[in-house]
């Protein structure tokens, strides 16, 4: 990852880094270490892992229903442009029983601060006695009235009508039998989309009733029991390791007694173009760990700082028809998956207002800012099958965690093993694994010493201290801060050999989020 600097190349490819996440950086240079899991760790004692609580906007919903054809808003894609400022959002509205044809519409609106927003009156589609309208893209309808969209922003292709991509579900026309499942869309500028002439859907999409038996291939009348295909939402990142985009959606996986639509698991299917599909594969299902009624509603997934993050929305279909909250999943590769807080809501429905008591629909394009992280979200104030009831509330809002603090490590309260002499009260150390600090020239902390401090210490590749980097040679970091300079009393980095370091952060009634190695 980038250090970030919002200025010039730099700024904007950070800005597309949740539309599409460009591999133009050096892995070797620049980077930040976040300590969500152990991965650049070879080892720490007397600390303990904890996830940074988030913030909600005040100002939500930033977007609230107040069209006719939005009596529920759900599923939303949202993306910042650094370079002018503006942030564009595209969110499945739903008219309600009884509504004006179409009544599953795509919407669009834009904003200059994330918080206040616009919806354009266009002249693309009508809404009924509504002639100009916020609406860009409608569906063919079907089974189902409700589907999700995705949107990712590609400056990479040649093709400048190609931009924008989205993918959504939907069901086919013209056939004897209608199916549904993933249909796409392309766009210079967001706003004006158009289908690409391939017979769609790209993936077939199961449809039926709970329980219904497991189909024998090609079996007459059931073309629509789909074995482990993903579902009617699709969540679309760029996968920057792999140079391929990524669907990440829900996908039905089969009961104790072999039948249908049992539950949700997470599905992942992969294109180098957008238009050919890789079979859909499942990566992750709940597990004897979670509680009966957990399934996964949808999975959407963005990466950052070399990992793959997912904002899963764990779904409880035995309360107040599936209701949904947030819980934060971490991958290395985007294929093997860890649920390190499955005992704690990232982000949680209580404690909101009205329009998000029931569902949370989040997405895979937060906006990354100077100091902070923003998560936009879609929510209803009933169950994920709340939009059939037109007096339930809905709309847009987002929280947000201080930059790059997902999760810390800090001292446990005390450390009292056989081998101490005497416990030791409040304080840990981390010791990172070997690394190059060859053209590194400053070493910065996100952290939190409000109430403590904290000592960085050199080891070399064997373990011994290094000479005037000692942590009696360190200056103190105390206060809280998201990046901390780290500073010995007569020593500077540029005065170490070339060579293989490990770092030693020690820890007094301090929290540590991540590390920054700066080649400035």
């Amino acid at each position: 990852m980038l250090r970030l600097h919002l200025t010039g190349t730099i700024a904007l490819l950070i800005g597309y880094g949740f539309g599409l996440h460009l591999p133009a950086y050096s892995q070797d240079l620049d980077r930040t270490l976040l300590l969500v899991d152990d991965r650049h760790i070879l080892y720490r004692s007397g600390t303990e892992r904890f996830l940074h609580p988030t913030t909600r906007n005040r100002s939500n919903p930033v977007i609230a229903e107040t069209r006719p054809w939005e009596v529920a808003i759900a599923w939303t894609t949202v993306h910042y442009d650094p370079s002018t400022k503006q942030y564009q959002v595209w969110y499945q509205a739903y008219g309600g029983p009884g509504a004006p044809q179409p009544q599953c519409v795509t919407c669009y609106a834009t904003s200059e601060d994330g918080v206040h927003w616009s919806k354009p009156e266009l002249d693309l589609f009508s809404y009924g006695q509504v002639e100009r309208t916020n609406i860009v893209m409608v569906g063919n309808g079907g089974h189902s009235l409700r589907y999700g969209n995705g949107v990712v922003v590609d400056p990479r292709d040649p093709d400048p009508a190609k931009r924008y991509k989205m993918a959504y579900f939907d069901f086919s026309v013209g056939r004897a039998k209608s199916m549904p499942g993933l249909f796409v869309a392309f766009s210079p500028d967001g706003i004006h989309w158009k289908r690409p002439d391939i017979r769609m859907p790209l993936m077939p999409t199961a449809y039926g009733d709970y329980e219904d038996p497991l189909p024998l291939r090609n079996e007459p009348g059931r073309e629509w029991a789909v074995p482990l295909s993903i579902a009617d939402a699709h969540d679309i990142y760029y996968d920057a390791t792999r140079e391929t985009f990524v669907d990440v959606a829900k996908m039905w996986i089969d009961g104790p007694d072999g039948k249908m639509f049992w539950k949700h698991g997470i599905g992942r299917s992969e294109s180098k173009d957008f238009i050919h599909w890789s079979k859909p594969e499942l990566i992750l299902t709940p597990d004897e760990h979670d509680p009966p009624h957990v399934e996964f509603h949808t999975a959407p997934v963005f990466q950052y700082a070399g990992y793959h993050f997912c904002l899963a929305q764990i779904l409880n279909r035995a309360e107040n028809g599936g209701v949904m909250d947030i819980e934060l999943m971490i991958s290395h590769d985007g294929l093997d998956w860890n649920r390190p807080f499955r005992d704690t809501f990232f982000f949680s429905r209580e404690g909101g207002q009205n329009f998000e008591r029931g569902s949370i629909f989040t997405n895979s394009t937060p906006v990354v800012l100077e100091d902070q992280i923003r998560f936009y979200y879609g929510a209803y104030s009933l169950g994920a099958t709340g939009a059939d009831d037109t007096q339930q509330e809905s709309g847009i809002g987002f929280f947000t965690i201080p930059r790059d603090r997902f999760a810390g490590l800090r001292p446990v309260a005390i450390s009292n093993q056989a081998t101490l002499r005497t416990p030791r009260h409040n304080i840990g150390q981390v010791t990172m694994k070997p690394l190059s600090l060859d053209r590194i020239q400053s070493i910065k902390l996100n952290a939190d010493a409000a109430g403590g401090q904290i000592h960085l210490e050199l080891l070399d590749a064997d373990g011994y201290r290094v000479a005037g980097f000692t942590r009696e040679d360190a200056v103190p970091i105390k206060g809280d801060a998201l990046r901390h300079r780290v500073g010995w009393q007569k020593r500077t980095l540029a005065d170490l050999p070339a060579g293989q370091y490990m770092l030693r952060i020690h820890l007094e009634q301090a929290s540590l989020f991540a590390i920054e190695l700066c080649a400035e």
